[in-house]
């Protein structure tokens, strides 16, 4: 896979854009931890790095300023440092004058890479980082590349600052995890022969992290896999939970009790019911909590259709969290299971209609796609109601909102086999279309979609009530 980079089409356009433009940039680079973002622009300016630097987790002020000095000593190994710099000041200064002694006719490129890990409480890095930039790097060609994982620190602390750094980032980059058919293509670049079913097992059990994926071997069903790298006692995500959350929140615990409770709640919970659930204080620290979780990407905010923006409700979305919390963590840290047994638990139903429901909703615009409304303007959201004037309380998890006066109602079913629409499905469809139109005064066309994984059975019921079915072979689609 030597220089292979799957996906990331916008950012590595952006990328390239940057080498060739007649303008200094600073590149801000935001995604979730193991999501992919060093080795993306390691490949993509492997050959052209001028400098480069990664902070050190949990290191001091003066172990950041050390590393420093040692990645100088690297990338200019004839230039005097003469000890390690006191402040970043002075470090950034140094980098000015290495960078300069390059005399370099082409862009320069640096990268500064988990930046939240070099800028340690009270150590004025983003004061160095500041008058690097506006002193020296703004009237240069250059190239300047800042990466964190904490993506809420990022945008916090770099890209709404109202400081030295404000305004200064010329592109900033979201990295997201991989689609299914973006999984499939590392698969494929890996010779890792799974068909589509087998590849979304996976993609339930472990997202499309990148360095998850990674961990997948050839030759060996999804099954095999998610019972080595989850279920073994030295599998790489049977303890990786605490460990990944502690890397990128400060006091952590308090998003990993946001988790929990979202974890329980297919439906999601509003912020009311988080803070019920948790008993962690409505304050403006609950609200940086869920900013935190939410642009790290572990949860996403869902708004109920036609509520306002406080009614939205919060859904745990990462697909490594839920599988750990639902199966991993309740084994216990030295117990062994058979993955094949988990289908004749009581949570098996649950997760993967959870689980199932989640990869729908994040491949939104293949579903647009499916049902050839991509040009249509629409917005998605969802429909909760509560029992009122004889009519029952009712939940609707995905509702496409269209500009051409219809809406899609989806169904969203998975099924190891073709999916029997039932008189129950049939009824219980209808009644979400009575209560909908009760509550909303929608005129709109109401068609109903069911989204499953292998297809729908071909019987009265599904030619009478649904509409259109989208499959899991149409969300592979690019």
């Amino acid at each position: 896979m030597k220089n292979i980079v799957i996906g990331r089409t916008p950012q590595k356009q952006a990328l390239k854009e940057a080498l060739t433009s007649d303008k200094p940039e600073m590149i801000a680079l935001v995604g979730r931890r193991r999501v992919g973002k060093t080795y993306l622009v390691s490949q993509m300016y492997s050959q052209l790095m001028d400098f480069e630097i990664t902070g050190l987790q949990y290191g001091n002020k003066r172990e950041q300023l050390e590393n420093f000095s040692l990645r100088i000593g690297k990338y200019f190994p004839d230039y005097q440092l003469n000890g390690i710099p006191k402040s970043w000041l002075k470090a950034f200064n140094h980098l000015t004058l290495a960078l300069e002694s390059l005399n370099k006719k082409t862009k320069m490129v640096v990268f500064l890479d988990e930046l939240p890990w070099l800028a340690t409480r009270k150590s004025g890095f983003l004061t160095g980082l500041s008058y690097f930039w506006n002193s020296w790097a703004a009237k240069q060609n250059i190239v300047v590349v800042i990466c964190g994982s904490a993506a809420s620190w990022m945008i916090k602390k770099v890209i709404n600052d109202r400081g030295g750094l404000h305004n200064r980032v010329t592109r900033l980059l979201y990295l997201y995890p991989f689609t299914l058919a973006e999984t499939e293509a590392y698969y494929q670049a890996r010779n890792i022969k799974l068909n589509r079913y087998q590849i979304l097992q996976l993609y339930m059990a472990i997202g499309g992290i990148p360095m998850y994926l990674d961990q997948v071997k050839a030759g060996l069903s999804a099954i095999q896999n998610i019972q080595n790298i989850c279920f073994a006692p030295t599998g790489y995500l049977r303890n990786e939970f605490d460990r990944l959350f502690a890397s990128l929140f400060s006091g952590y615990k308090k998003h990993i009790t946001i988790i929990r409770a979202l974890a329980t709640k297919r439906k999601g919970l509003s912020r009311t019911e988080i803070i019920k659930a948790t008993k962690i204080t409505n304050s403006g620290k609950l609200t940086d909590i869920l900013f935190e979780l939410e642009t790290s990407g572990f949860i996403t905010i869902y708004g109920g259709y036609g509520k306002k923006t406080k009614e939205s409700l919060y859904r745990l979305t990462d697909a490594y969290s839920l599988f750990y919390l639902t199966f991993l963590e309740p084994l216990g840290k030295n117990a062994q299971l058979d993955f094949t047994q988990l289908s004749d638990l009581p949570l098996w139903k649950t997760w993967t209609g959870y689980t199932f429901d989640n990869i729908c909703l994040v491949h939104i615009d293949q579903i647009r796609k499916a049902l050839g409304i991509s040009g249509i303007t629409s917005s998605i959201s969802s429909f909760i109601a509560r029992p009122k004037d004889n009519l029952p309380g009712t939940q609707i998890d995905l509702l496409i909102d269209r500009n051409d006066q219809s809406i899609n109602l989806c169904e969203i079913k998975f099924s190891v086999e073709d999916y029997i629409v039932t008189k129950k499905d049939v009824d219980n469809i209808q009644t979400k279309k009575q209560v909908f139109r009760y509550h909303t005064k929608t005129k709109k066309h109401i068609f109903t979609t069911l989204i499953t994984t292998t297809g729908v059975v071909e019987n009265k019921h599904k030619l009478n009530e649904v509409d259109q079915v989208v499959t899991l072979e149409e969300l592979f689609s690019k």
